[in-house]
């Protein structure tokens, strides 16, 4: 008998193919572990709400989402449930120190995308997640005095000169932010508080459920920690080497419906 209540699932490398699509299986498979197993099924990515919502309607779910790898919770009506941002004042000294590089930057608050000025890779970060960033001054959203920042910030560039930026930061900032490379190109950066472990955390508690009662999947590095956490871990195929072997189990890759084949293993 199955005695799991809550799936936790990363979204990128994960729930979508290569295309950023749901499969037909997988979408078969979570309406039915959803609806006949009244399963929690929670959406666990860096993401935004805005590019999470849609993919719960996708799949004729709603309920929870986390957003910004733990940063953020909201409720299936939009309400702030938890919240960890990065502290403003950080956050200035982090862009005046990122602006010596040639990257994108790409600051992230509640349910808003906020650019500068576009670039190619804000377009392709754009085609991704099918929606456009606003274009602001940062100066004009982060105020040093009331120590409210954004949830996250999300460099892109060359993967060389994202490299040095990595290493830059994680020299100077360490002790506040939690910062990885989701892709080569991508270098997330959020509270040092903030990770998809804490806020299902907070799931459990507010929902009454064991941390023997979750299966998480997850294909990348920023997925370990729940992968590890869950009574179940579940590594996609795609995943590198090293989320493999801290897995319980690996499944196909997302071009190969890896979460319906893990889900009727486990659910069904």
């Amino acid at each position: 008998m199955c005695n799991y209540k809550m799936l936790c699932l990363d979204i990128d490398g994960t729930l979508l193919n290569s295309n950023h699509q749901i499969t037909k299986e997988t979408k078969e498979a979570i309406r039915k572990v959803a609806r006949e197993k009244k399963l929690h099924v929670v959406l666990v990515s860096a993401r935004m709400p805005k590019g999470i919502v849609f993919l719960q309607k996708e799949l004729g779910i709603d309920g929870y989402i986390i957003c910004y790898s733990g940063s953020l919770i909201l409720d299936k009506d939009g309400n702030i449930i938890f919240n960890r941002q990065i502290d403003s004042k950080v956050t200035d000294d982090i862009l005046r120190c990122v602006n010596e590089f040639n990257v994108s930057i790409n600051l992230y608050k509640d349910n808003r995308w906020i650019i500068e000025r576009r670039d190619s890779w804000s377009d392709i970060e754009s085609s991704i997640v099918g929606f456009e960033p606003e274009i602001n001054n940062f100066s004009q959203i982060i105020n040093v005095n009331d120590n409210i920042g954004p949830n996250k910030i999300l460099i892109l560039g060359d993967k060389d000169e994202n490299l040095k930026v990595y290493k830059m930061l994680k020299d100077k900032f360490e002790d506040c932010i939690n910062i990885y490379p989701s892709k080569p190109t991508y270098l997330e950066i959020m509270n040092k508080d903030a990770c998809k472990t804490e806020a299902i955390i907070q799931l459990l508690k507010l929902l009454d459920i064991k941390q023997s009662e979750v299966i998480a999947i997850g294909d990348n590095y920023n997925d370990v920690d729940m992968i590890t956490f869950a009574a179940v871990g579940i590594a996609m195929g795609n995943a590198p080497e090293e989320v493999k072997k801290i897995s319980d189990y690996v499944t196909a890759t997302n071009n190969e419906n890896g979460v319906a084949k893990a889900v009727y293993k486990y659910f069904i």
